[in-house]
């Protein structure tokens, strides 16, 4: 019970306040609280019944403020007064508000996400073992549903608003899931242990998200509970979000989450990360917007299960996948590829209802501004069975876990429980309850209808389905006059009519033809009906037409065809009743005016009348689409030739000049003017605003053209004036214009599909995005039903036509600058391209200036180059990423290259240099004679003309094939050749890559991370243990080259005598006597002696102190040794002693820890 204590003044607020108590018409306040509250107004006992409470005056709503918006156009508004002060702060803050603009403008385009049902937002939790990811989803799935999950498995759905759902998946710990789910995730929460830091899964997930487009991403900090000490936790968090910002981008969203209470994350915080969720916009991305996919969420084999028992179940299945439509429209024609099991053929596809409905389309929940918490309690996770109710296309399978007993109050009842305790209790059939029901045609009927059985033939059986299909049109005749006719004479049936409710939203449409008969009905028996409608058509909006001297014409309404009766004495809604029965189904054959204009050969008149291909009335009882009577040639009908140029006949084409008769019927064709008709010339489209554009609901009311042309020019007037005051407004910039330009064509597409009923738009462009659907694939491997596990997501990707075919697709690829090894050329490598995840061997190769595509042996440092490889077909621009290994025991960064397609071409050719060599066998003066080049003379002729060189530098050409020995041939060089030098060919060999595509099947094994697929040799000897093969040839020894003499140049006599002194050379002939200081003899002073035995003594004095002093170092260095020695033994036993201590402490800390965890630790995990 609410209770009210104020005073009198406060009582007009009085409405504010909810009462509730157990009588309705009486809010009586208790006398205990009135003792105790302390206002002494309410100490007496005060009735407040609801009359009084609803003839109290409530105060009317306060306007919303207008929060400083539009201080511009206010009065007296002071531009000076908010202008910056100084002049450079003006500028920063113009440089700033600048560079925000340019941060949101991105490349517009077109989001095929349909707006009023779009398929659920698909949140994905990411992040290495034991982080938390698990508790995470239940929280969240707590949040929405108000339900707890046992076991977490698959995608969950949920609704979280009235426009919006999501659909929550955990990605486990192994590399081609997350590939998986970074192709489709629109939301990632990126898990991070903030006691730990950054792991390496968390940064190959990064990257990997980078090669296949990057969708939104928030960081979940947790276990923070570990760190004690505040500092130490807001340094680790300014850490952790300066590394994540740099990863991601400045001003990326970090949640912080604490401990876990009652397993679960505090629910204030998972309220903070569920409205951020709620709120947040996604951008298109390109490979997303351009492809189908599915996120399966559940799976069912539908293959025969003899079939299964007599192939031991080794054969191929029939498997049905349900999910929601993402991406682009769903064609069933197209092949499918479901990565990690390969490309799959579509049996059919067909649309179910949605199990996990918006609640925006509730008329009811459309009023509310807020999604009510009832509606939110909506749960779909198939494969975690939540609720224990599956629902098929034909069938409802409930699911009782354990044993179940009727009329166990003690266990809880479910809904499957639920449902079949209902149908046990059930003592009749269908057909005995609608049996013993009673039905009455009106509500005062007196008396029950009753159906009397009695024989009849087929004859009357026809005439009983056409007096009730008679009866159904009455009734929309009966409509359209009582909407068309006057309203002075139709008053009373017309609102005898709005009182009756029949349940009918539109016309009901003729679904099969009038059964024909021999004999004309011209009596009918009507029943009794107290209604008289009249049909008093109104022609306000038909156009008429004026031939030559005849009256005006009429043109037809396709709405408005109905046949006039004559008035006698029956109703005049019952007048001519079968005749308008007939008109009414040629109305559902609109007439195609371009068929009739251009394709016929009838006049303008006959058009309008229908005079010249209108089927006689006699002929015309049998009203069919499909059949038409073939009528026999006339005797008088000319032969028909088969020529490709018409017979074209004079006096026929003489009619289309008159220029009065074309005026009339211009309006009728696309290529004529634009203005409308002479009636509807003053009907301005742009006022209609409303989108009645059938023009129903304007037909009684007459347009006046004078006052709709005033309003047209006041309209032109105004849009000439704004443009004229301020041109530049008027202008867009490239980003508006094509935001504006797809927005128009996104609702010209809507407004195409809006007339065409549901199944024909699918035909035409497919299931829709967001519809659940139901796909049916053939020749799916046993091993997936077999080995199905639903922590792996599991998705069907739908391929374009080019994308079917396989070719040589060249790519611009790079090495990962964390791999650390160089990638070689011809190793298997795993590649990630579109949906499909594939292993094959790639050529690397350099643009070697525009001429050739150069081999390369390995990728260069730090550099791009260009990869071919043999694989499916991928669109330009497709990034993609490149692994060595998937198994998740590799140490390591494990992405080895990424890198983007280029083209598709076919034709690339690679060349790769090669150089063949030769030696001549005989030389002439510039003409030598070369073999040991070539084996026949035939490569001889293929390369006439080249250019070879010899190693010494000397150039030349191949001129012709010589016939002996094979292959010699002979060349012409700038200088003379020796025997010993080695001639060279360069050249260019063509390399093809080689033809193989595997593609990855993880997801067909028991045991997922351990897929391989083509190993290195030298890889294949190491798990074998096998010794590498060793060739005596290829061990490379010592190079031992012999000197070469050269012969002394010689120059002839008569040459020196001719050469001028310079060039002439200068020989010495050799010494053969003595010199005169060689024959002389030293003979010394008696001084020269003197002064020579004393430079010697002094030297000899010099030399014993040198010794001496070396040998008083040596002592001196020996007894510091010996010091040093004695110092660093007492320093070791120190340092032994402190080691001891130490380990002692913390050995005794690891052993309590180990007892506060009970056993229990966290995974080793690697280190970045």
């Amino acid at each position: 019970m609410s209770v009210y204590c104020g005073d009198d003044d406060d009582q007009d607020s009085m409405h504010g306040l909810q009462l509730t108590a157990a009588s309705k018409e009486e809010r009586v306040l208790d006398d205990q609280k009135h003792h105790n509250c302390p206002n002494l107004a309410c100490r007496s006992t005060a009735i407040i019944t609801k009359s009084q409470m609803e003839d109290r005056p409530h105060k009317p709503h306060r306007e919303k403020k207008d929060k400083g918006k539009g201080k511009e156009k206010q009065k007296g508004f002071n531009e000076k007064a908010f202008a910056p002060k100084s002049g450079r702060r003006a500028d920063r803050q113009g440089r700033r508000n600048v560079e925000r603009d340019q941060t949101r403008l991105h490349v517009p385009l077109v989001n095929r996400t349909p707006d009023d049902e779009p398929p659920p937002v698909i949140v994905a939790i990411v992040g290495p073992p034991g982080v938390g990811k698990t508790t995470l989803l239940k929280s969240l799935v707590r949040r929405y549903s108000k339900q707890t999950l046992n076991d977490a498995k698959g995608p969950i759905t949920v609704v979280s608003g009235k426009k919006r759902r999501l659909t929550f998946i955990e990605c486990n710990n192994d590399l081609n899931s997350m590939i998986d789910i970074g192709k489709i995730a629109d939301l990632v929460l990126l898990m991070i242990d903030g006691s730990f830091g950054f792991e390496m899964e968390t940064f190959e997930f990064l990257n990997i998200l980078q090669a296949h487009g990057f969708p939104k991403v928030i960081g979940v900090l947790t276990h923070l509970d570990l760190i004690k000490k505040a500092a130490t936790l807001r340094t680790t968090k300014k850490a952790l979000k300066k590394r994540f910002w740099t990863e991601i981008y400045a001003g990326a969203k970090l949640f912080y989450l604490s401990g876990v209470l009652n397993g679960r994350y505090p629910d204030s915080e998972i309220l903070n990360l569920s409205r951020f969720i709620s709120v947040m916009k996604f951008r298109p991305l390109v490979f997303r917007n351009a492809h189908t996919y599915i996120l399966a969420d559940r799976i069912e084999d539908l293959t025969p299960r003899e079939q299964i028992r007599t192939s031991d179940g080794k054969c191929d299945r029939t498997v049905t996948m349900y999910g929601y439509v993402r991406g682009t429209h769903l064609r069933t024609e197209a092949r499918v590829h479901v990565p990690g099991v390969g490309d799959l053929p579509v049996k059919s596809v067909e649309a179910l209802g949605d199990p996990c409905p918006l609640p925006g389309s509730d008329p009811e929940q459309e009023k509310k501004r807020k999604l009510s918490e009832k509606k939110k309690l909506v749960l779909h996770a198939p494969m975690s069975d939540v609720g224990g109710v599956m629902y098929d296309k034909d069938a409802v399978w409930i699911n009782v876990p354990g044993s179940f007993t009727r009329g166990n109050d003690d266990v809880v009842q479910g809904e499957g429980e639920q449902m079949v305790m209902d149908l046990q209790d059930a003592q009749a059939t269908l057909e005995d309850v609608v049996a013993k029901s009673h039905i009455r045609l009106l509500g005062s009927s007196s008396k029950n209808l009753s159906v009397e059985e009695k024989e009849v033939d087929m004859e009357s059986e026809d005439e009983e389905e056409f007096d009730g299909e008679e009866s159904d049109f009455d009734g929309e005749e009966n409509f359209d006059s009582d909407e068309d006719g006057d309203q002075e004479n139709n008053q009373a049936s017309s609102s005898q009519l709005r009182g009756t409710n029949t349940g009918r939203m539109s016309l009901r449409q003729p679904m099969r033809s009038i059964p024909s008969s021999s004999k004309q009905r011209t009596e009918v028996e009507y029943a009794e009906s107290d209604s008289d409608l009249g049909n008093d058509n109104d022609d306000d909006n038909q156009v008429r037409v004026r031939f030559d001297d005849e009256d005006d014409e009429d043109i037809p309404d396709e709405d408005d065809e109905a046949s006039e009766g004559d008035e006698g004495e029956t109703p005049g809604w019952k007048q001519n009743l079968a005749a308008r029965v007939q008109a009414t189904a040629r109305k559902a054959r609109r007439k195609d005016w371009m068929k009739l204009i251009y394709q016929s050969e009838l006049s303008p008149e006959e058009i309008l009348r229908d005079g010249v291909e209108e089927v006689p009335e006699a002929e015309d009882e049998m009203v069919d689409d499909f059949f038409q009577i073939k009528k026999k040639a006339g005797a008088g009908d000319e032969e028909i030739l088969d020529r490709s140029k018409e017979n074209l006949d004079g006096d026929e084409l003489k009619r289309w000049e008159d220029e009065e008769m074309l005026d009339s019927i211009r309006h009728l064709f696309i290529t004529g003017d634009d203005d409308p008709p002479e009636d509807e010339k003053f009907h301005d489209n742009e006022d209609d605003e409303d989108g009645n554009e059938s023009g129903d609901d304007q037909e009684g009311e007459e347009v006046d053209p004078a006052a709709a042309l005033a309003a047209k020019k006041e309209a032109l007037k105004r849009k000439f004036d704004a443009q004229y005051d301020d041109p530049e407004s008027t202008k867009l910039d490239f980003y508006e214009e094509k935001k504006d330009e797809i927005a128009r064509q996104l609702a010209l597409n809507r407004a195409e599909f809006e007339a065409i009923d549901s199944e024909a738009r699918t035909l035409i462009e497919g299931f829709r995005p967001g519809q659940y659907v139901r796909i049916e694939l053939v020749d799916v491997p046993c091993e997936l039903i077999e080995n199905f596990d639903p922590t792996y997501p599991l998705i069907i990707g739908g391929l374009l036509p080019a994308e079917e075919r396989f070719g040589f697709v060249q790519v611009r690829i790079k090495r990962h600058r964390w791999f650390t090894r160089t990638l070689k050329n011809n190793d298997p490598l795993i590649i990630s391209v579109g949906w499909r995840r594939f292993q094959t061997v790639p050529i690397y190769s350099l643009d070697d200036h525009s001429i050739r595509m150069r081999m390369l042996k390995y990728t260069p440092e730090h550099m791009h180059c260009y990869a071919t490889f043999y694989g499916p077909v991928s669109l330009p621009n497709t990034g993609f990423c490149a692994f060595n290994s998937l198994d998740g025991s590799s140490p390591g960064f494990r992405i080895s290259a990424t890198g983007v397609v280029l083209n598709i071409d076919r034709s690339v050719k690679i060349v790769k240099k090669i150089k063949l060599t030769g030696v001549p066998y005989k030389i002439f003066k510039n003409t030598a004679f070369v073999k040991d080049m070539f084996n026949s003379a035939l490569e001889v002729v293929k390369f006439e003309g080249a250019n070879i060189r010899t190693v010494s530098g000397i150039r030349g050409q191949i001129k012709k094939a010589l016939p002996k020995p094979d292959g010699a041939f002979r060349a012409t060089f700038e200088d003379k050749v020796l025997k010993s030098d080695i001639i060279f060919l360069r050249a260019w060999y063509s390399v093809q890559p080689r033809k193989y595509y595997n593609p990855v099947t993880s997801l067909l094994l028991s045991d997922k991370g351990k897929w391989t697929g083509m190993r290195l040799t030298g890889q294949v000897r190491r798990d074998e243990g096998l010794k590498t093969p060793l060739n005596v040839n290829s061990t490379y020894k010592p190079i031992e080259r012999p000197a070469r003499r050269f012969n002394p140049l010689v120059v002839p006599k008569k040459l020196q005598a001719a050469l001028p002194y310079a060039s002439k050379p200068k020989v010495m002939l050799p010494q053969r006597g003595q010199t005169y200081l060689q024959k002389r003899a030293v003979v010394m002073e008696p001084e020269e002696r003197k002064a020579v035995a004393l430079l010697q003594q002094i030297r000899a004095l010099r030399k014993d102190q040198v010794a001496r002093r070396i040998e008083k170092k040596d002592e001196k260095k020996q007894e510091r040794r010996k010091k040093l020695a004695k110092e660093e033994a007492f320093k070791s036993e120190k340092e032994k002693e402190k080691k001891k201590e130490y380990m002692r402490i913390a050995g005794q800390k690891s052993k309590r820890a180990a007892e506060m965890e009970e056993g229990g630790g966290r995974n080793k995990r690697r280190k970045t």
